[in-house]
């Protein structure tokens, strides 16, 4: 019945946007294969980001990783939990670098033909000066039965200035793999 109170509620006039609303910002799918994938000038508009993707890799070994700011330092920390269907495991570290976060697992070449890994990842507060950034991953992917991975991560980037760029890096993105990015605004 909450359906039909929220219709009469907006037949009688109480019309209302909902808050924490997604607006798509970019979106890239590839043509042919690439080793990297860039969203730059992102509007600091927004309360938190969030990048849904699909991607495979043409190479024998990946996964697909992110820095941001242009950042390569040892900036980056992260806790993972993880499965490959016959095994589960956790880790983490701190002062890693972008080549070792990694935010969307992919099937590679050497997996199911035309398989792809799919991922959210959830960046808060990336416009704040006064905090680090937080990320939240869930991420994963199936071969037909014939093997996969799930991946569910916590991210800090040690960094204080404003996200403005995203690039996610890959051995090499195969033709078709695509990214969304999205801003969420505040209640």
């Amino acid at each position: 019945m909450p359906i039909l109170g929220i219709m009469a509620s907006q037949i009688s006039g109480h019309l209302f946007a909902p808050s924490g609303a997604y607006d798509s910002i970019a979106t890239t799918t590839l043509s042919s294969p690439a080793a990297s994938i860039t969203f730059s000038s992102i509007p600091a508009t927004y309360t938190h980001l969030q990048i849904r993707g699909i991607a495979r890799s043409t190479a024998a070994a990946g996964n697909v990783t992110i820095a941001y700011n242009s950042d390569t330092g040892s900036n980056y920390a992260g806790h993972d939990l993880y499965g490959d269907g016959a095994t589960a495991a956790a880790g983490g570290s701190g002062s890693r670098v972008p080549s070792n976060i990694g935010v969307i697992a992919v099937p590679v070449s050497t997996d199911l033909a035309n398989s792809f890994g799919v991922g959210v990842v959830d960046i808060l507060d990336y416009s704040s000066t006064t905090k680090y950034k937080t990320v939240r991953v869930l991420t994963g992917f199936d071969v037909n039965g014939s093997g996969g991975y799930i991946l569910f991560r916590s991210e800090l980037w040690m960094n204080t200035n404003a996200i403005s760029t995203i690039t996610m890096s890959l051995a090499n993105f195969d033709t078709y793999s695509s990214f969304a990015l999205y801003g969420i605004k505040g209640a």
